[in-house]
């Protein structure tokens, strides 16, 4: 196969990751493709501003391995791989990568070319998290580290040991590039975290975001305010305090003034007891809310829950009251959200928030309260309705 047919099927490869995969396909069109010399790129290898390719390895490739080698190079950079490395191992970190990205290809419906590193156990997890789990006896690690399918994040050099060039050659292909700068890596970092944005955006427009990849995208897409900013402001924002113009008695007059009416505002904060939250974060948490309490004239009805209510609960705290966690909570079961909402349903007025502390691996009920819920979750599940902040 010549350049342009090798050309021509890496272009057709792309259109139809764009119409198929529309976030996938957003992010390729983000990177020039660029034949590069086989002596130092033997499949394919991105740096965050090109994609460099083998053209005898292209052409070995089927249009659908094509479509997936593709995806891993943009999948790298919009996961900002070339940015995290930090003080890792590059060869470690370049597996770990490949180990976190390859099986949201896969689910995503991708075809892997032959040899591609996908272990259903690393699912759903960071290249942090899986770093370790690689073997630091790297026996089998070539003197000059790969540049296979990772992220890119080495500093490859040229083969008489200096920093190479990006000139393309019709013969060879063009040399290994030099490495980013930290002002470069940095400026990078920022437009994928934009191209990640939109491509999100467009993706979802067109119905075409879901599985793993659209719960991948979703978490980092979050918020990174830390949480105690958000409870703040969301409790804050349910005080009742407030200006009314409802109009006096005649006693007062004929004008109509704004006055401040203030009523005491009840919120429920409810414990995930079932072994997976710790005393200490518990503490922390309730000594959160304890400030924040301080500030508004709230009455807080604490309960516990793993897959039942606790039967010393439920706890109340009026304004003037420190909130404080109870003496002794049984818990240490599974874990089923419904019977505290079920509880609710039996009073005689619903809270004007409800506070959940949990990891949110549990039973939800099927329809969402009329009254507002916070989750407050710690790791990554995530929630059916009600508004979720990240505590870790």
């Amino acid at each position: 196969m010549d350049k342009a047919e090798t050309e021509n099927k890496l272009a057709a490869a792309r259109t139809r990751l764009i119409l198929d995969k529309p976030f996938l396909g957003a992010l390729a069109l983000r990177l020039p493709m660029i034949a590069a010399d086989p002596k130092w790129c033997q499949t394919a290898y991105t740096d965050a501003r090109n994609l460099y390719y083998n053209p005898a390895y292209i052409d070995a490739l089927s249009i659908e391995q094509t479509q997936f080698a593709l995806a891993n190079q943009a999948l790298h950079c919009a996961l900002l791989h070339f940015a995290r490395r930090q003080n890792r191992n590059r060869f470690r970190w370049d597996i770990a990568c490949d180990h976190a990205v390859n099986p949201l290809l896969v689910k995503d419906g991708l075809v892997p070319p032959p040899g591609t590193l996908v272990l259903d156990c690393f699912e759903g997890m960071t290249a942090e998290e899986i770093y370790p789990c690689i073997e630091e006896n790297n026996s089998d690690e070539p003197e000059e580290e790969p540049q296979h399918e990772g992220d890119g994040s080495g500093e490859p050099k040229d083969e008489a040991g200096g920093q190479g060039d990006e000139k393309d050659d019709d013969a060879k292909g063009a040399s290994r590039p030099r490495p980013l700068t930290q002002a470069e890596e940095e400026s990078l970092a920022e437009q994928w975290q934009q191209r990640l944005a939109g491509a999100a955006q467009q993706a979802q427009q067109a119905g075409k975001l879901g599985g793993l990849l659209g719960r991948m995208v979703g978490e980092l897409m979050q918020p990174r305010l830390p949480w105690r900013l958000l409870l703040a402001r969301y409790m804050t924002q349910y005080a009742r305090d407030d200006y009314s113009y409802m109009r006096p008695s005649r006693r007062e007059g004929e004008m109509i003034l704004p006055s401040l009416r203030s009523a005491e505002a009840e919120i429920m904060v409810v414990l995930d007891t079932s072994g997976s939250i710790s005393e200490q974060e518990i503490v922390e948490f309730m000594s959160e809310i304890n400030a924040i309490k301080g500030q508004l004239r709230a009455r807080i009805v604490l309960h516990a829950c793993d897959t039942e209510l606790a039967k010393d609960g439920p706890w109340l705290f009026e304004p003037w009251e420190e909130f404080s966690l109870p003496r002794e909570i049984y818990g240490g079961g599974g874990t089923d959200f419904r019977p505290a909402f079920e509880w609710v349903a039996r009073q005689n007025r619903a809270p004007d928030l409800l506070l959940y502390f949990t990891d949110a691996q549990g039973e939800f009920p099927v329809c969402e309260p009329v009254f507002p819920v916070l989750w407050l979750v710690k790791g990554k599940s995530l929630v059916p309705w009600g508004q979720r902040i990240q505590l870790n």
